[in-house]
């Protein structure tokens, strides 16, 4: 399957020191306000002081590590993912494609670990601590964000993550080296391979962490993309698509890729929670973030719903806009 690329490289990848990410610092008393501020203006921010601690994130990290480096014929093992389990270049079931292995896991902890050979519950046990830990500091971040937004009830979005029917999901990815001299090596070197194409995400909040390797990239709201410098200590937050419809389009989710540089040696591995409502719960505003004879940006739907529609499209999609409401002339 071919590789592709962007060869309009000077466009497109941003200096890092340009890159002005907002930064959340979650033990500071105006960390709800500035989190307010990054969602509306972003829809993504960088998160220090979150609470997770080293040894759950670095146990994580080598378990993936030990599975991404087992023989392809092992990995296989563990797929194809349907939705769950290994991926392997496919990314969804609509011919998208990049340089990317993946495992996609429920949360609940459900899926067969022993597919994923030599130390399955050395991996159920290091996903279990590191899953708890880093939904705290979701719900965390989403009461900051209600405290911000002044939605009377603290747990208004928070409550759903907590919920026993929660649909979130965790993903690892791994993108590997440039193993040899490819198609844009040829070329003179320029260009970027694609790891994962741009899409944003479908859920309430994405929860990112990376080891130091570059390659993610956000898109601002005046189309032009710009590089997240790469920081394995911290965290980065989505908005999602849910969180959109849940706010009427105060906070907007962020369109993002990865772009893996053709002289980029050393693999990177990201490791993302994504935190969704229960297949049942109406993805509607909150009444209070609607004012008077503001209506709705959006019909309403319900997550399995959307879940499904956005899962039958490409990944490039705004998958939103079949939900968006008319305006009357």
């Amino acid at each position: 399957m071919s590789v592709s690329y962007i060869h309009d490289s000077a466009s497109i990848l941003s200096s890092e020191s340009q890159s002005n990410i907002p930064l959340v610092d979650l033990s500071k008393p105006d960390s709800r306000h500035l989190i307010v501020k990054a969602c509306e203006e972003f829809g993504f921010f960088k998160v220090v002081n979150h609470g997770v601690p080293p040894e759950f994130i670095s146990e994580i990290e080598s378990q993936a590590l030990s599975f991404f480096s087992l023989p392809m014929s092992d990995k296989e093992k563990a797929g194809p993912a349907d939705p769950f389990g290994y991926g392997n270049k496919n990314i969804g079931a609509n011919g998208d494609v990049g340089s990317v292995e993946y495992l996609l896991l429920k949360t609940d902890h459900s899926f067969n670990f022993h597919k994923l050979l030599q130390t399955p519950e050395k991996f159920r046990s290091a996903l279990k601590d590191y899953i708890s830990a880093v939904r705290k500091m979701a719900c965390e971040i989403l009461e900051l964000m209600a405290d911000g937004l002044k939605i009377q009830q603290r747990n208004a979005l928070s409550k759903l993550l907590m919920d026993e029917q929660s649909d979130s999901v965790f993903r690892l990815n791994y993108y590997p080296p440039c193993p040899m001299l490819d198609e844009a090596s040829v070329n003179g070197g320029e260009g970027s391979r694609i790891g994962f194409g741009e899409h944003t995400d479908p859920q309430i909040i994405s929860v990112l962490r990376s080891n130091n390797t570059s390659g993610l990239q956000i898109s601002t709201r005046d189309g032009s993309w710009i590089s997240v410098p790469p920081d394995h200590t911290s965290y980065f937050i989505n908005v999602g698509d849910s969180l959109q419809v849940m706010t009427n389009g105060r906070f907007r989710s962020v369109r993002h890729r990865v772009l893996l540089a053709n002289n980029n040696w050393r693999p990177r591995v990201s490791m993302i929670y994504f935190g969704g409502p229960p297949l049942s719960e109406k993805i509607i505003p909150l009444p209070s973030l609607v004012k008077g004879k503001e209506e709705s940006l959006y019909e309403e739907f319900t997550w399995f719903e959307y879940k499904s529609s956005a899962y039958s499209s490409r990944l490039s999609d705004n998958r939103l806009e079949l939900f968006q409401r008319i305006a009357a002339s």
